[in-house]
């Protein structure tokens, strides 16, 4: 199919009609070898409640969106390489029924289709894409992926401490590498987790713990590799210099570580032959 439609002009004004409804805060999706192979309402479970969302998949991208109108106007633009997403199919709650999680490097989150069928067909064309990706590449799948984010509905209590009770003065928080709903007092840390952002995130107490003795493993890693790598060098000698003029300033101190969205007329979903 893709080597059918790409370069042809009914693609090409397919991808421009994606594009126009998208508008100015959309970024340009027309690329050389880019084909648009379907689209369709999908519910996402996001973080107050589950939501309609606009997806679009091509042939090496999801694209997805909030609907102003349908068909016309489109706004909040997300773009997710293909190359990075695994799939992984999930069981019906009361809620949500014909679930799945797209799960990327960067973000993880939950969608459910308005049939079983449906949802065949979304997860069928997807791993077709990503497979001929991976293929192409000769790139491996993606084993590291970013928590999907439970929703705030979820619990009324903090998922670390159990204690904590949600109320209107006091806030819920996500931790960025479990994504449970915590509280104030067990996510006061933050920790740079680049793959997810270039700035220190939130992060529950428990998973701050275990970063750092993450990052204090492979910082020892790192000194014994340094080490064999000195060793194998024929005559290396560590300086000798005096040290004895360095003042005690140079010290550093030790720190202690219920609405339904599955109405006939609601979701749909077609793919272009």
């Amino acid at each position: 199919m893709v080597d059918h439609l790409a370069n042809t002009e009914i693609n090409s004004q397919r991808i421009a009609a994606v594009e126009n409804c998208f508008g100015a805060s959309g970024q340009p999706l027309a690329v050389p070898g880019r084909v648009l192979l379907g689209e369709g309402i999908l519910t996402k479970e996001c973080r107050k409640k589950p939501k309609p969302r606009i997806f679009f998949l091509f042939n090496d991208i999801l694209v997805y969106g909030s609907i102003v109108i349908n068909k016309r106007k489109y706004n909040s633009q997300h773009i997710i390489p293909l190359e990075d997403v695994t799939l992984e199919t999930l069981p019906d709650t009361l809620q949500m029924k014909n679930r799945w999680m797209i799960k990327t490097s960067k973000k993880s989150f939950v969608v459910s289709a308005a049939s079983l069928t449906e949802r065949k067909e979304w997860i069928s064309h997807l791993e077709e894409c990503i497979r001929h990706l991976l293929t192409k590449t000769g790139r491996q799948p993606s084993t590291e992926h970013a928590a999907p984010w439970i929703p705030d509905k979820a619990t009324d209590i903090c998922m670390r401490c159990t204690q904590t009770k949600f109320s209107t003065l006091t806030r819920r928080h996500h931790c960025r590498k479990c994504g449970f709903v915590v509280c104030g007092d067990c996510s006061r840390q933050r920790f740079l987790m680049p793959r997810l952002s270039p700035k220190p995130l939130r992060v529950c107490n428990l998973c701050y713990r275990q970063l750092l003795a993450e990052q204090k493993k492979e910082e020892e890693a790192d000194c014994q590799q340094l080490e064999q790598y000195r060793s194998a060098i024929p005559g290396y000698e560590p300086s000798s210099g005096d040290d004895s003029d360095k003042s005690d300033d140079y010290k550093v101190d030790q720190w202690p570580a219920d609405t339904e969205f599955y109405t006939s007329e609601v979701s749909w979903s077609s793919f272009h032959s």
